[in-house]
């Protein structure tokens, strides 16, 4: 069985481009079309507002510094699962690959596909289940794509990450050379620690994505040098990107109009380009839904094909197919878990917020375990030789771990909270506990 297991392996076929424009395209999603209305209604001031969003960036590339050193010094298809595995030992990394196969990436997975459906309804509505039919369209044409092979997968998200950084720059000069602001009106009394907590929750997780290429490092040209490169230029760009569009928010809407807006980027295009706008969004935006799934079904395959390794009760999933240069059997599960997410989610009130609220808890938990790891995996003789090694540490690693803490506090208060919306946070905990006892079961058949 080993033997079979071990006859094709991830190559080394991704350039630094390939592996920029999937952190960019996971990155950049439909969070930066909603989170800025919320954040704008968290502060007191515009400057308050931009400095806010220039910290999720900062805070970002110390993450991706510190996963930089992880994924250069342990190259592997399995990304976190293989550090989780080194650091803690098997029976936290099959955790987190079960939490991963069900709530994590295939909650982002029915998130994301609900966005899409939401904006190609606009365009062209197919009935009252339009947006669910479109999100269940949208997984399974990716799904395929990423199984005909790697190369298909890499020249789509190249070109859809193109299309999206096109339009998001067309969507900031308009904005930029526009100077329609309303007419300011009296802020809200000053704000609080409360309300900038707040504030940066909603700017994490539009940041959030960048950590995915762990996943790459194995199909990754010379990983030393271009996992550090792609991270550190894709966030870079991210925040550009962010800072700019947001300026552009504040130039034509101003930070009330900000503020009692439900749909930020159609107000602005609207203000710029008339009817018209409208269109123009509604394309950008499914260019972004697109683009972040794409790359995430491309990323979540990995952590199943490498528990299917590992494991025998999961032993279907560690085929890696030659001719396509990736795991069909792993993109198979996780399309079709990601299905039934999208059905389950799409009997509530909201199945975008219902996944979002899924997945937090347990994303926030692991990416901690990930930020500890750096420091029990400095104790060890890396993979690779002369790996990339994160500055100031420990200092670093000691801020991403604190981040990373308080975000899961935030989303465990979330989930205990009486909000309508805390169900789907409190089912993702649920599955999460369900893999407990399905760990002890995997460890007897632990493949050797």
């Amino acid at each position: 069985m080993s033997t079979a297991r071990t006859e094709a392996a991830p190559r080394p076929t991704l350039g630094l481009y390939d592996a920029i424009a999937i952190i960019v395209g996971i990155v950049i999603g439909a969070g930066i079309f909603r989170a800025p209305s919320v954040v704008a209604g968290s502060v007191a001031s515009e400057g308050v507002f931009i400095g806010l969003w220039i910290a999720g960036g900062v805070i970002s590339l110390v993450g991706a510094l510190c996963y930089a050193e992880l994924g250069s010094s342990y190259p592997n298809a399995g990304g976190e699962y293989h550090f989780l595995q080194r650091a803690y030992g098997d029976w936290l990394a099959f955790l987190f690959a079960w939490a991963r196969m069900t709530v994590v990436q295939t909650g982002a997975i029915a998130a994301i596909a609900f966005v899409f459906g939401d904006y190609a309804t606009q365009l062209l509505a197919l009935g009252s289940k339009s947006s669910v039919i479109y999100a269940l369209l949208a997984v399974v044409m990716l799904t395929l794509i990423n199984i005909i092979g790697t190369r298909q997968s890499k020249i789509v998200q190249n070109l859809l990450t193109a299309a999206l950084v096109l339009g998001m720059a067309a969507v900031i000069v308009a904005g930029l050379l526009t100077g329609s602001r309303p007419a300011a009106t009296p802020a809200a009394p000053a704000t609080g620690a409360a309300f900038s907590q707040l504030a940066l929750i909603f700017i994490l997780l539009t940041y959030g994505g960048w950590n995915e290429a762990a996943y790459i490092t194995a199909e990754v040209r010379d990983p030393r040098r271009n996992i550090v490169r792609a991270l550190v230029t894709g966030i870079v760009t991210v925040t550009i990107i962010y800072v700019l569009l947001n300026v552009a928010y504040l130039n034509v809407l101003g930070l009330e109009g900000m503020k009692a807006s439900k749909a930020l980027a159609a107000d602005l295009m609207q203000a710029t380009l008339g009817s018209a706008g409208a269109v123009v969004l509604s394309v950008i935006v499914m260019a972004a839904a697109l683009s972040t799934l794409n790359a995430t079904v491309f990323t979540g395959a990995r952590t199943n094909y490498a528990v299917g390794r590992d494991y025998g009760v999961f032993s279907a999933l560690g085929h890696w197919k030659e001719g396509a240069n990736a795991p069909v059997n792993a993109l198979l599960l996780q399309g079709a878990i990601a299905l039934v997410l999208v059905l389950l989610s799409s009997t509530t009130p909201d199945g975008f917020e219902t996944m979002v609220a899924y997945t937090a808890p347990a994303f926030w938990l692991f990416f901690t375990l990930t930020g500890i790891s750096l420091f029990v995996l400095r104790r060890q003789a890396p993979a690779q030789p002369d790996p990339f090694r994160v500055p100031l540490y420990p200092v670093t690693p000691l801020l991403f771990v604190a981040m990373c803490a308080f975000m899961l506090w935030s989303s465990l208060s979330y989930a205990m909270s009486k909000d309508p919306g805390s169900i789907g946070a409190q089912l993702g905990i649920g599955v999460l506990l369900a893999g407990v006892p399905l760990t002890f079961f995997a460890r007897r058949r632990r493949v050797a």
